[in-house]
C-alpha cells in the first residue's frame, strides 16, 4: 500500500476518534498537575504514554484485520465463554459509572463556561444532545463532528501554550532526556497512563469496520491512522503540561482549569480565557460522544455472541440502527443521570477512574498473548518491538490499577 501525503491524511479518522474519546477531564488534570509541580521535565512521559496506547490500539486493529472477528469474539472463541459473561458484568458496571462520570465532567465544563445552569443541568443537556446525535446520525457524520471538536481542542490548547512563550530548550530536554525528580513517581505513572482510553479502546475495531477497513492489507493503513492520532494526542498532552507549568502548584481539581484560564487572561486577555474554556469543553464532549457512539457496539456484539447467530445476522445486530445498539445507547443516557443527583462530580469521576483502571491490564495481557500466536493471526503475528511495548503496557497498567485501588480504598 503506497500512499502519498494527502492519502495518509485521508486515512486519519477512526484513530483520531478513539484517541480523543480517551482524553477526558481526568487526563487533562493529571498532565496539568504534573506540569504545575515539576514543570516540563516530565514531558517525556506524555510521549511514552502515547506510544504505549498506540501499541494497544494497533493490537485491537491487528487482531480484527487478521481474523475477521472483533476482539470480543476472539476472547470468547479463544479464552472460553465464561469471559463473555464476566465482560457483560464489567461492561454494565463500567458504562453506568463512566456514563455518570462523563456527565459530571461535561456538567463541570458547561458550568465553568456558563454558570447560570448547574452542573447537573449541563450534564443532562450533554447526555441528551449526544444521544440524539448518535441516534439520528450515521458514522460518517459522527466522525465529522469529532474532527471539528478535536480541531477546536487541539488548536485552542496549542495557541494557549504558544502564547505563554515557553522555553523551547526546556521542552526539547523534557522530551528527549527522561528524568524523574524526587517525589515525581506517582505523577509520572499518572501521566503515562493518562493518554486516553480504557474500555473505549475496543471501539476502534468497530469504527474501522464502519469505515470499510477489513483484511490484512489494511495493517499499514491503521498504523498511519493511529500514528497520526497519537501524534496529535501527544502534542495536546505536551501543550497541557506546558500550561500547567505556568500555574501555582497548590491548585487542585477544577481549580487547575481556573488557574490556567487566569494565566492565559494575563497573556491574551479575555480571548485567552475563553480559548482555554472552549478547549476544555471540547476535550470533555469528545469523550461523551465517543463513548455514546462506540460502547453500544460492544453490547450488541455480546448479544450476537449470546444468541450464536450466523455471520449475516451478526452484521444486522451489530449496527447503529439495531434495537440492541439503541437500547444500550438509552441505558448510557438515562439511568446514568441518577449519579448527577448525588452532586458529587469529583467523587464520581474518581470511582469510574478506578473501574477503568482494572480493564487495561487485561486488555494488554490478552493482546500480548493472542497476537503472538501464528496459528491464530497468521503472518500478522506481532514482532518483538510491539510485544515489548505491550509487555510494558501490561506492567504499567497493572501497577497503576493496584496503586489506584490502594490509594482509593486504603
Amino acid at each position: 500500500m503506497k500512499l502519498n501525503f494527502f492519502q495518509m491524511i485521508a486515512l486519519m479518522g477512526p484513530g483520531i476518534a478513539v484517541a480523543a474519546t480517551g482524553v477526558g477531564a481526568g487526563d487533562m488534570i493529571s498532565a496539568t498537575n504534573a506540569g504545575a509541580k515539576f514543570g516540563t521535565v516530565l514531558l517525556w512521559a506524555i510521549v511514552y504514554g502515547a506510544v504505549l496506547k498506540f501499541a494497544l490500539n494497533e493490537g485491537v486493529g491487528r487482531w480484527q484485520l487478521a481474523t475477521g472477528t472483533t476482539l470480543l469474539e476472539g476472547w470468547v472463541e479463544r479464552l472460553g465463554r465464561p469471559v463473555q459473561y464476566f465482560f457483560l458484568l464489567y461492561l454494565l458496571i463500567w458504562s453506568f459509572l463512566v456514563g455518570g462520570g462523563l456527565l459530571s465532567a461535561s456538567g463541570l465544563a458547561g458550568h465553568t463556561v456558563f454558570p447560570s445552569l448547574s452542573v447537573a443541568q449541563w450534564g443532562v443537556i450533554h447526555a441528551l444532545a449526544a444521544c440524539v446525535l448518535v441516534w439520528v446520525g450515521r458514522f460518517g457524520f459522527f466522525l465529522k463532528v469529532m474532527k471539528v471538536l478535536i480541531g477546536l481542542m487541539f488548536v485552542s490548547f496549542l495557541i494557549s501554550a504558544w502564547a505563554l512563550r515557553p522555553d523551547f530548550g526546556d521542552i526539547v530536554r523534557g522530551i528527549a532526556l527522561p528524568s524523574a525528580p524526587s517525589g515525581s513517581v506517582v505523577a509520572v505513572l499518572s501521566v503515562l497512563g493518562g493518554v486516553g482510553g480504557s474500555l473505549s479502546v475496543m471501539c476502534y475495531g468497530y469504527w474501522i469496520r464502519e469505515a470499510g477497513r477489513t483484511g490484512s492489507e489494511w495493517v499499514k493503513g491503521i498504523r498511519i491512522d493511529l500514528g497520526g492520532a497519537y501524534l496529535l494526542t501527544g502534542f495536546f498532552g505536551v501543550a497541557v503540561m506546558i500550561l500547567g507549568a505556568q500555574i501555582r502548584p497548590e491548585a487542585v481539581g477544577i481549580d487547575i482549569v481556573f488557574g490556567m484560564a487566569d494565566r492565559l487572561e494575563e497573556a491574551l486577555g479575555s480571548f485567552g480565557r475563553w480559548s482555554l474554556y472552549l478547549g476544555f469543553w471540547a476535550a470533555v464532549i469528545t469523550s461523551v460522544l465517543g463513548v455514546w457512539q462506540g460502547i453500544p457496539y460492544l453490547f450488541a456484539d455480546f448479544m450476537a455472541l449470546f444468541k450464536r447467530v450466523s455471520s449475516e445476522d451478526r452484521s444486522a445486530m451489530v449496527r447503529t440502527d439495531s434495537p440492541y445498539y439503541r437500547g444500550f445507547l438509552l441505558f448510557l443516557t438515562f439511568p446514568t443521570m441518577a449519579l448527577l443527583l448525588f452532586d458529587r462530580p469529583v467523587a464520581v469521576v474518581i470511582v469510574y477512574t478506578v473501574v477503568g483502571a482494572l480493564f487495561m491490564p487485561f486488555l494488554a495481557g490478552t493482546l500480548l498473548y493472542m497476537n503472538s500466536k501464528r496459528d491464530w493471526v497468521g503472518h500478522l503475528k506481532t514482532g518483538w518491538v510491539l510485544n515489548v511495548l505491550l509487555a510494558l503496557a501490561l506492567i504499567l497498567f497493572l501497577y497503576l490499577a493496584v496503586h489506584q485501588l490502594i490509594d482509593t480504598f486504603g
